[in-house]
């Protein structure tokens, strides 16, 4: 396969798109990156797996139909060990179907009421996903652990970046620069090495 000059990145999610655009661009690779909004409409499809790389393919998988292009998806989550991996892939709709970042964060403290600072350890996880028009299927993991904070703190990021506290540091993922996510985070772990990839070929 060669080097595509164009990438579909299976989201809505703005903040992931300029993610994945900036590492590349950092990277010195000039490939544009559509998100859905770039291309025609077609029917998403339900995350029914019961794995982050499961959901991470379902994704990619129809976007590249879709759009005859290279595509990438990503799926990712908060696994919290008091809560024995959950949220897990529930992650974005732990609060519901109709629930946002605000009460998906709500209830996660309010089912950690209590817990001490020891026991609320976890880790965000994600599988992105590839997929190629000539077949070629491919995913890469990241991890980053750290542990679950009392009250939310932080205006960057998304999700549950408010209340997780990377290992060694004490502030919490929403508290740190897009640059300084990047070089830790679960997806940026991720991104990098499908960058690595592509810079390969």
């Amino acid at each position: 396969m060669t080097r595509p000059g164009e990438v579909v990145l299976a989201t809505n999610n703005p903040k992931k798109l300029k993610e994945l655009r900036r590492i590349l661009t950092a990277a010195g690779l000039d490939i544009t990156v559509l998100g859905l909004r770039d291309v025609a409409p077609y029917p998403e499809p339900e995350e029914t797996e019961r794995t982050f790389e499961g959901n991470a393919f379902l994704k990619a998988e129809a976007a590249m139909r879709a759009t005859g292009k290279l595509a990438v998806a990503d799926d990712s989550g908060l696994e919290v060990d008091e809560l024995n991996g959950m949220p897990g892939v529930r992650s974005a709709r732990w609060a519901g179907p109709a629930c946002d970042d605000d009460d998906n964060n709500a209830l996660l403290l309010a089912q950690l009421d209590g817990v001490p600072a020891e026991r609320r350890t976890g880790r965000f996880v994600c599988a992105l996903a590839m997929v190629a028009p000539d077949g070629e299927r491919r995913v890469w993991h990241g991890r980053m652990p750290g542990r679950i904070t009392d009250l939310p703190a932080g205006e960057n990021g998304f999700g549950y970046d408010p209340l997780f506290i990377p290992a060694g540091m004490s502030v919490t993922s929403a508290e740190l620069t897009a640059e300084e996510k990047d070089s830790i985070s679960h997806r940026g772990i991720a991104v990098r090495a499908f960058v690595d990839y592509l810079k390969g070929l």
